[in-house]
């Protein structure tokens, strides 16, 4: 049996007492999932270690052996959304119009998939310390950067009528963030008409031939 001490208090863990299976690759992953739902769910501000640690099924004490604190369950999930992300993107070839039809669907799609983890990234930054916001926010920028390139060539080619590439790319993005903010399922729209009809309206706002 091991005594750990945390803010003045004493917690016994036993590591055979884990149950069947619990290991740092098991143990680990449930704790960010856990930790993912009660931050989507309720805020980071709101949540404490010991709501994690119920969720999981582990004493307060014992979920300190996986994770040091709060903010890094907060950047460790927002970092991995992010490096996910950037993954599952790619680096797409082809002429710019190709290109942006494939970006406004992969990011629509990509974000209705990964609601909670979309939510975290965009409503927690501002929960982060000066060091992990600079980590996120340069991982962001690399995204947001793919899509400025493909603005950029585009102009560039005359199939884009552009007049600030980053305005228009932030504008894009926002307007293709929004969508996890109405889209129901069961809604009027599907999801494939959903996907046509921002690729329409982005081709609209830069003006593509």
């Amino acid at each position: 049996m091991a005594t750990l001490v945390l803010n003045g208090r004493s917690y016994n863990h036993t590591p055979m007492a884990r149950r069947t299976g619990s290991s740092a690759e098991v143990t680990g992953p449930r704790i960010r999932a856990a930790a993912l739902r009660l931050f989507a769910r309720h805020g980071y501000a709101a949540v404490s270690m010991r709501q994690i640690a119920t969720e999981v099924g582990l004493q307060a004490g014992a979920l300190y052996l996986y994770t040091p604190d709060k903010q890094t369950l907060l950047f460790e999930l927002l970092r991995g959304h992010m490096e996910d992300l950037l993954a599952a993107y790619g680096t797409p070839d082809g002429p710019p119009e190709a290109r942006l039809r494939q970006f406004v669907r992969f990011h629509i799609a990509y974000n209705l998939d990964h609601a909670d983890e979309v939510f975290l990234s965009y409503m927690e930054l501002r929960n982060l310390e000066p060091a992990n916001f600079a980590v996120i926010e340069s991982l962001r920028r690399r995204y947001e950067d793919q899509l400025s390139q493909i603005l950029r060539d585009g102009a560039g080619l005359g199939a884009f009528q552009i007049a600030d590439v980053r305005l228009a790319t932030m504008a894009i993005i926002a307007m293709l963030n929004g969508v996890n903010t109405w889209y129901r399922q069961s809604g009027r729209l599907s999801r494939e008409e959903v996907l046509a009809l921002h690729e329409t309206m982005a081709k609209s706002m830069i003006g593509a031939r």
